[in-house]
């Protein structure tokens, strides 16, 4: 069984200022560069639980719960919840806080998925994930229910083979 290379580093936190160029007319952050942000941040979380180059699969979700302002500190927090095959899934919590006032609170999130690759493309093998805190074991029990849901979506498997699903609807 593969070992986790950073067992409790599968975690990602980038800062990073909104500056002019990050911003659109109303001078808010553009949700492009916010996602390219959570991308990236998502990425180096995957790369860190399984010592993998890993490649953005899918983007699962994206909420824009409120607009980032021009110059407000952004962080995003990435932490692995489910590790499958060869993917993985990523939560990205993003935090804002106005310099100059100071309290930081949760404004975005979304959910990435990414694969693990070797030197030549070809998907490998990825470590488990054990979840520990309340936060990491809903995220990792509700992973499967997406990963069955979106595979039902692309044809790849079939309703009634969605053991987590039906369990979710008593069937």
């Amino acid at each position: 069984m593969f070992q986790a290379k950073f067992p409790r580093e599968s975690i990602c936190l980038t800062t990073e200022q909104v500056l002019p160029n990050d911003t659109n007319p109303l001078n808010t952050l553009f949700g492009g560069r916010l996602m390219q942000w959570m991308d990236i941040t998502g990425g180096i979380a995957s790369h860190r639980h399984c010592g993998r180059v890993c490649v953005t699969a899918s983007v699962n979700n994206v909420s824009f719960d409120q607009p980032v302002k021009l110059g407000d500190v952004v962080t995003l927090e990435g932490k692995v919840s489910r590790a499958f095959n060869t993917s993985i899934e990523v939560f990205v919590d993003v935090w804002v806080e106005n310099p100059t006032g100071g309290k930081r609170k949760k404004c975005n999130q979304g959910i990435f998925t990414f694969v693990a690759v070797d030197q030549l493309g070809t998907p490998v093998p990825i470590p488990p994930v054990t979840p520990e805190t309340e936060e990491e074991k809903l995220r990792f029990e509700s992973a499967l229910r997406r990963k069955q849901l979106a595979l039902i979506l692309a044809g790849r498997m079939k309703a009634e083979d969605a053991s987590e699903l039906k369990a979710l609807f008593g069937k």
